[in-house]
């Protein structure tokens, strides 16, 4: 087998999927490898349109961004379980829009972390660390966080595609809880969520099962209810917990080729 390249942490496990990188592949960027290629085809043998639903969830990404930036007038940005910021990531977004936007990544995958701080290293703007997301007070003392962001000022915390990892609601609700604690008014927290969809359910559930014989981490899924439960107490942004191809889109995309399989829901700090 090829040597990894010089930029994979040594000592990293890169023979087996992983999920930014899994993600990486589906949108057609480069930082992955055989293993992730290979769950990803996999995947897609079982379930063809799960490419659509990772186009579609960077899609709102992007809109997402963009709309906090203009309509919120967001210039910090914390995206935890952040995966590898290439194609259109955060930074690239807010920065195009506002480019005094400061960005924070924060990932568990020491990979992930590498990549990033790579594609970043001419970027004062923005930068990565490696933590796990619920040690949020970890994350919200690093010195790396505290150098660029800001939390006496609004701050946007991003959980996008991330929080399905956690299969213990009573844990996803303490971390959420914590980070609002620290959330001033005004600030937007975001978080997007793999979601049960009766008519894949038999795809729905063959991913999982390719996840568990991989040894990684399958997604825990979760319905509207229990996204409204992450955010009681703030002002949900209009047009409320939706998939995320009903989240403003934009004329142009074409983002109903996607099955409803990723829900959305943008809230404001009162």
């Amino acid at each position: 087998m090829a040597e990894p390249p010089d930029w994979v942490p040594e000592g990293i496990e890169v023979t087996m999927p992983n999920a930014a990188r899994v993600y990486d592949y589906v949108l057609g960027g480069y930082h992955n490898f055989a293993a992730d290629r290979e769950f990803v085809d996999q995947a897609l043998k079982v379930w063809p349109n799960a490419a659509a639903v990772g186009h579609a969830h960077r899609a709102f990404v992007r809109r997402s961004v963009r709309w906090l930036v203009a309509e919120a007038g967001i210039r910090q940005f914390l995206d935890i379980g952040s995966g590898i910021p290439t194609l259109g990531n955060v930074h690239e977004i807010a920065q195009a829009a506002a480019p005094d936007a400061h960005v924070i990544y924060v990932d568990i995958d020491p990979v992930a972390v590498a990549h990033s701080k790579a594609i970043l290293a001419d970027n004062p703007l923005a930068n990565a660390l490696q933590a796990d997301l619920r040690d949020v007070d970890d994350i919200l003392r690093h010195r790396d966080l505290t150098a660029l962001l800001d939390f006496e000022r609004p701050v946007a915390v991003l959980f996008n595609s991330v929080l399905h990892f956690v299969a213990d609601d009573g844990e996803v609700l303490a971390v959420l809880d914590r980070l609002r604690d620290a959330m001033v008014r005004d600030s937007y927290l975001v978080i997007t969520h793999g979601t049960a969809v009766a008519q894949f359910t038999r795809e729905q559930s063959q991913v999982t099962e390719l996840y568990r014989s991989t040894n990684s981490v399958p997604g825990h899924l979760r319905g509207p209810d229990q996204l409204a439960a992450m955010v009681d107490g703030m002002d949900v942004v209009a047009p409320g917990i939706v998939p995320v191809t009903e989240w403003h889109p934009d004329p142009e995309e074409k983002d109903d080729l996607a099955p409803p399989a990723m829900l959305s829901v943008v809230a404001r700090q009162p």
